[in-house]
Order: structure tokens, then C-alpha cells, then sequence
């Protein structure tokens, strides 16, 4: 694609790297925002500034937050005893969505994947047995993706919850198809994989 402007092609270039963002499209969204009013395109890198300064992650459970402890988990009428564990931010939103599900969430920020270059130590998998432990949890479920590394980390977790006997391990019904991501499965499938899970030992 030959891009008469230096300028517009670095901005195209920086918006190609977006996920699912080609050249084209990007070229589409560059020229949007250039013909943009000033408070719209104000407004727009201002939303993408604060985005980036201001957001925090939970301190405790890992999900993205305008405060230190998300609303999720200092919510009164939340079981803080459950813990469901999943690999990104997208997937709270899509369980959330069901509105099956009232325990607390734990976000590992992916999933064990050498090929990748994601070890154990890249997760946040020592901060939730650390939790487990500090906050005695009744019930850990594994709502990771039904995908080699996402079974080899929900096998991770559960070894390293033996020995905490008095806390049940379970996982989501397989109503999610074998090496489906969580947050594209439709809310009732997902609310009833939530509803019907079962212990991980068993999955």
C-alpha cells in the first residue's frame, strides 16, 4: 500500500500492531481520527492516556480497576470463599455477563506455554496459593481454556492446591468445546459450564 504521507503511514503502522487490525483497516481508522474534530480527537487520546496511567490491577485478584481492590472483590454480596480462576480480564467480563456466578475471580494473565515463552513464574499462580491460603478458600474453580496449555496449567494449580485438603478444586462443565477461549462462548452455555461444574478430578 503506497501511503503518500510519512506521517499518516506512521500512524497507520502504530495502529496495524492492534490485534486483528490489518493495514487496511488501520488505514481506515488513521483517516477517521484525522478528520476528527479537535475535542473528539482530544478526547480520544485522552481516553487512551488515562487508560494507560490511571488503570490499576486489583491487588488482589488481578483484574483491571480504577481502584487498588476492584468493586468485584469488595463487594459485600460477593461469596469471597469461591475463587474462579481464569486467564484474562476478558474472561471476568464474559462470566460476568451470565450472571450465573457470585464467588470473587483470580486473573493469571495467560497460561503456561513454553512454545510462547510463558512460564509459571510469568502468572500470578504464587499469588493465588498464597491466597488461598491467607484467605482460607473453600473452592477454587479452573475456568481456564480447554486447550493443551490451558490443561497443563488447571493440572499446575491443582497439584499445587493438594495441599490445601480442606479446599475443593473444580473445574467448568465441558459444555465449552474442546479449544474454545471463554470469551467466545455464548453467556448461557458459559452460565450453565459455571453452574454445572464439577470436581477438577473428574474433568
Amino acid at each position: 500500500m503506497e501511503i503518500p504521507s510519512k506521517i499518516l503511514e506512521n500512524a497507520v503502522d502504530e495502529i496495524a500492531t492492534l490485534p486483528g487490525v490489518g493495514k487496511r483497516s488501520a488505514m481506515r481508522y488513521a483517516l477517521h481520527l484525522l478528520k476528527s474534530s479537535d475535542s473528539d480527537f482530544a478526547a480520544f487520546i485522552g481516553a487512551l492516556t488515562s487508560l494507560k496511567s490511571d488503570s490499576h490491577y486489583c491487588s488482589r485478584c488481578h483484574c483491571i480497576s480504577d481502584t487498588p481492590v476492584c468493586p468485584i472483590c469488595s463487594s459485600e454480596k460477593r461469596n469471597q470463599k469461591i475463587v474462579c480462576v481464569v486467564e484474562n480480564i476478558q474472561e471476568v467480563m464474559a462470566i460476568e455477563n451470565t450472571q450465573q456466578y457470585r464467588g470473587v475471580y483470580h486473573v493469571l494473565g495467560g497460561v503456561i506455554s513454553p512454545l510462547d515463552g510463558i512460564g509459571i513464574n510469568d502468572l500470578t499462580i504464587g499469588q493465588l496459593i498464597e491466597r488461598v491460603e491467607r484467605e482460607a478458600i473453600e473452592e477454587v474453580i479452573l475456568a481456564l481454556p480447554t486447550t493443551m496449555e490451558g490443561d497443563t496449567t488447571n493440572i499446575y494449580i491443582d497439584r499445587q492446591l493438594k495441599q490445601f485438603p480442606q479446599v475443593k478444586v473444580t473445574t467448568i462443565a465441558r459444555g465449552i468445546a474442546i479449544g474454545d477461549n471463554l470469551e467466545y462462548a455464548d453467556e448461557v452455555t458459559l452460565g450453565r459450564s459455571i453452574v454445572n461444574r464439577i470436581p477438577f478430578e473428574r474433568s
